[in-house]
């Protein structure tokens, strides 16, 4: 195996198999051993008799190629007493008290066991409605939704994974505008993503400037109408403030949907990209499409030979998957197996394109992903097809809509998942998103940075006789190679990043995976800080016309920190037209979970106790310390306690420490010797120093016009590293921390 000590970081931590103390009893080897032994046992269950020796060292080779990764629970749970190897689920959430608190319930078990869980909330009567078993009044989706996220967070502390979930209300809700607004303080929700279920009726009547009605699911009479354009405009402006709500189109879930006898779709898992019944789940893998890019004289090609070996051994992998699995509750392993739904996507697209010589953010690459994409759901198809032959169709396929034609073993085979924490364990990119960086810095020690770089890049520059570690850093720095002058034009054309391509290119990219997808595709369109609520607008409107399932946005910086500008431009209004009045700035309240350092520093009134605390928003509070010596503690605390509310109000950390870098004590002064000031100089100098281990400050120009410093994406909360914006969720590429579990 050719793993990344990241990858042997993040198998150590994350999925190998521990005692109750915590030490490891496996091995990377025994892993993907016992769960290539554990999956090819399924074959047990279709022949007396079966081989199924040969067929765990296919699946083994499989897997410790790093040519094919199935989903996370898969490789924790695999041949343990748990043994839930699904990723996807979707759960009923009934208009009771009773159907709602068994939702809650059965999520809980769901989110111990590491799987995600999607729900629609549309159901449920809207507040204000009477309520005739008791004669009070309905409360409504969301506040019902608050209850779903409290359990999670109660759960996801002990759980394999961290819990997440998705959210969905229709659009013709009565409570959609409070739906949609649920998410505007950052600290509401924190263990859901939102999407708005929009309808073919709903975006006809945006095009149209037309109203449309707002329906009660429980009476399901017409309760008031809206102007649809300023209902979708305010998803537009709550996704340009923070990245959500989402949205899907519900009627091309449906259209797509295998078995409409057995009820609508009406979620997704928590990244969207799975689209299921309730009560069904399904289990995810993903291919590396970097590793069966292999040399071909003085390039590269895609080896279509292997892709088709490696499509069709996955598919019967995880066909395998759902023979093994053990289900959380009897109603989804009945409803799973009827459809025997599986999901094969794929990672290391980018780094496929960069081996290709292809730019991301080129009608070559959109023309590539169709190729490949396309060529991977045909062999899925045969490979279901033959597995149908061997063990018969899924038991709903005479009623669903592919009755017509050949017999298949699966009601779906494909599905483009973000691939967060397998693709670090494949050195791989994640999903189809294009690379984040390819030369990002990893603090070390104090002052020491280490420059990690995308191999094939640094493979690429030393080739030309341009590499080095200094290079590297500046590219770290930047963010980009746009401007770097000493990389030749034709490197720059082809490794372009995330914040590289435009919106445009990011959604026609996920279309052109759409067209050849069974089920959905995730994928994050970023969007620089500097986009316009008009562009969002435009992407959400490009993603209904190129027939998109949903899409997820995220404007850099939008969800981190809010910018403080200074001056005049802080009192005045956005835009006249919006007539915004001034904020009151409120800081936020303190996290009830922090992480930071302590630092003794020696000064004039004898040792100061410094502690720096930080969340996943940033550096949030300093706490200090006299030791017996005496001094001013009520000096050091006064300071202390302004920093944190200022911290945490969203100011600068750069300018705290420029204000307290620097102040001179007395009683310091007439100490020979030392490397401080003062109490205010070490509380800077360790604010420094923590800075100077999460790199992620730059300088931008905000649309006040005032160029301020701000913080471009957020920190790990388990290392530190920066978080990833990507298909959808947040992830980590140091550690592998995802938010979405």
């Amino acid at each position: 195996m050719k793993l990344s000590k990241n990858a042997e970081t993040v198998l150590e931590r994350r999925y190998l198999t521990k005692d109750k103390h915590g030490k490891l009893v496996e091995s990377i080897d025994g892993m993907f051993r016992r769960v290539a032994g554990t999956i090819a046992g399924a074959e047990h269950n279709f022949m007396k008799g079966a081989n199924a020796e040969e067929l765990e060292e296919a699946f083994y080779d499989l897997m410790t190629s790093l040519k094919f990764m199935p989903n996370s629970p898969t490789l924790m749970n695999a041949g343990k007493p748990l043994g839930q190897l699904a990723a996807c689920f979707v759960l009923p959430v009934a208009d009771s008290m009773e159907g709602i608190f068994d939702s809650v319930k059965h999520a809980a078990l769901i989110h111990k066991s590491g799987g995600g869980t999607g729900f629609s909330f549309s159901r449920l009567r809207p507040s204000g409605a009477a309520v005739q078993s008791t004669g009070g009044i309905a409360s409504g989706p969301v506040s019902f939704m608050r209850v779903f996220n409290a359990a999670t967070e109660a759960v996801k502390q002990g759980g394999t994974r961290r819990g997440a979930n998705m959210g969905i209300l229709r659009v013709d809700h009565p409570d959609i505008r409070e739906f949609i607004q649920c998410k505007k303080d950052n600290r509401d929700l924190t263990n859901f993503n939102i999407s708005v279920g929009i309808t073919e009726a709903f975006m006809k009547a945006v095009e149209k400037g037309r109203e449309y009605a707002l329906v009660d699911p429980s009476t399901e009479k017409v309760t008031g109408r809206e102007k649809a354009r300023e209902v979708f405009d305010l998803i537009v402006d709550m996704a340009w403030k923070n990245g959500e709500p989402g949205i899907v189109f519900l009627d091309r879930l449906n259209r797509d949907n295998a078995v409409p006898g057995e009820g609508e779709i009406e979620s997704t898992n928590p990244c969207g990209e799975q689209p299921l019944l309730p009560y069904e789940s399904c289990n995810l893998g993903s291919i590396n499409l970097d590793a069966v890019t292999v040399k071909k004289g003085t390039g590269y090609e895609v080896d279509y030979e292997e892709l088709g070996r490696v499509v069709a051994l996955a598919t019967r992998f995880l066909d395998n998957v759902i023979e093994v699995n053990k289900y959380p509750l009897p109603e989804i392993e009945e409803m799973t197996r009827k459809t025997r739904k599986i999901g094969l996507g794929v990672m290391g697209f980018a780094d496929m394109l960069f081996k290709l010589g292809i730019p991301y953010n080129s009608e070559e690459a959109i023309a590539e992903a169709e190729k490949v994409m396309g060529f991977i759901k045909r062999r899925s198809r045969e490979a279901s097809a033959e597995l149908a032959k061997e063990r018969g169709p899924f038991p709903l396929f005479p009623e669903s809509t592919l009755a017509d034609g050949e017999p298949v073993r699966n009601a779906t085979t494909t599905t483009i998942a973000p691939t967060g924490t397998i693709s670090i364990i494949c050195g791989a990119s994640s999903g189809i998103e294009p690379l984040f960086a390819v030369s990002f810095v990893r603090n070390v020690m104090d002052d020491d940075k280490l420059p990690e770089v995308h191999p094939y890049f640094r493979q690429v520059l030393g080739e030309r006789g341009i590499e080095s570690d200094e290079l590297m850093l500046r590219i770290a720095e930047e963010g980009s190679l746009k401007h770097i002058d000493e990389i030749p034009e034709d490197i720059r054309r082809v490794f372009v990043t995330a914040h590289d391509i435009t919106p445009d290119f990011h959604i026609r990219m996920q279309a052109a995976f759409q067209k050849h997808t069974d089920n959905a595709v995730s994928k994050t369109v970023n969007f620089p800080k500097s986009a316009a609520r008009e562009d969002v607008r435009e992407v959400y409107l490009k993603a209904f016309r190129l027939g998109c399932k949903g899409v997820t946005i995220y404007r850099d910086g939008s969800r981190e920190a809010q910018v403080l500008s200074t001056g005049a431009a802080e009192a005045k209004p956005q835009t006249e037209e919006e007539g915004e009045k001034p904020a009151v700035i409120q800081p936020r309240p303190r996290p009830e979970v922090t992480k930071g350092i302590t630092e003794k520093v020696r000064i004039g009134c004898g040792n100061l106790y410094i502690t720096v605390n930080y969340d996943d928003q940033g550096i949030c509070e300093v706490f200090t310390n006299l030791g017996r010596g005496g001094g001013c503690p009520s000096q050091s605390e006064a300071t202390s306690r302004l920093v944190s509310m200022a911290l945490r109000s969203g100011m600068d950390v750069h300018t705290l420490i420029e204000q307290l870098r620097g102040i001179r004590c007395h009683a310091t002064l007439r100490q020979n010797g030392l490397k401080v000031l003062s109490c205010p100089d070490a509380i800077g100098r360790v604010l420094e120093k923590v800075m100077r281990q999460m790199p992620d400050v730059v300088e931008v120009a905000p649309e006040e016009g005032n160029p301020v410093n701000v913080r471009k994406s957020v920190y790990c909360p388990d290392c530190g590293s920066l978080l990833e914006h990507e298909g959808g969720c947040v992830v980590c590429r140091g550690c592998g921390y995802s938010k979405c579990g």
